[in-house]
């Protein structure tokens, strides 16, 4: 029973670690949020962000390997 619960619980934690190195450097690489399609409005202390370019690849990387992974 703890040997399936620690199993998990290694694959949780090196997934997590492997999307928050891709968070952390991955800005370098991929321009997400800055896409043309990526809405920014600014006026005055106020700025709004909305990026519609990039959640639409970002939907469509996730969908390819959801599929991928779990057929």
């Amino acid at each position: 029973m703890f040997h399936d619960f620690g199993r998990t619980m290694m694959l949780l934690g090196g997934t997590l670690f492997a999307v928050g190195a891709l968070v952390h450097f991955g800005g370098k690489f991929l321009p997400l949020g800055s896409l043309p399609g990526d809405f920014h409005w600014q006026s005055g202390n106020t700025s709004f962000s909305f990026p519609l370019a990039s959640s639409v690849i970002l939907s469509i990387v996730l969908t390819i390997l959801a599929n991928l992974l779990f057929r």
